[in-house]
């Protein structure tokens, strides 16, 4: 399985195996990662899973959709590495996959 490493503002990290499949934001909420609160369960219908991707992995994933850019418009402090973490599947080509978590969540 791929590992993720998920770090939070503060900086304390969290390195997991997250099934093939699965969103990072999955991966994150099954595992009681602090900083994803994954309000609409995934739906990409809120920016509370907003990550900022590792900049050398941001060309491994899947382009972001209107749908996503919309509410990444309403994210706390998005930048040009944003994503949201429900959109990112996990696929063995992630293995390794670094994202971080803003100060708080929209």
């Amino acid at each position: 399985m791929p590992k993720i490493t998920y770090i939070e503002h503060n900086g304390k990290s969290h390195t997991l195996e997250v099934e093939n499949g699965l969103s990072v934001m999955e991966g994150a909420t099954q595992n009681n990662i602090p900083g994803i609160d994954a309000d609409c369960g995934g739906a990409c219908a809120c920016a509370t899973c907003h990550v900022y991707v590792e900049e050398k992995w941001f060309d491994k994933i899947s382009n972001k959709t209107s749908a996503e850019q919309d509410m990444l418009d309403m994210a706390f402090e998005p930048n040009s590495f944003s994503r949201l973490s429900c959109q990112i599947t996990v696929s063995d080509e992630l293995d390794g996959l670094v994202v971080k978590m803003p100060s708080k969540q929209a």
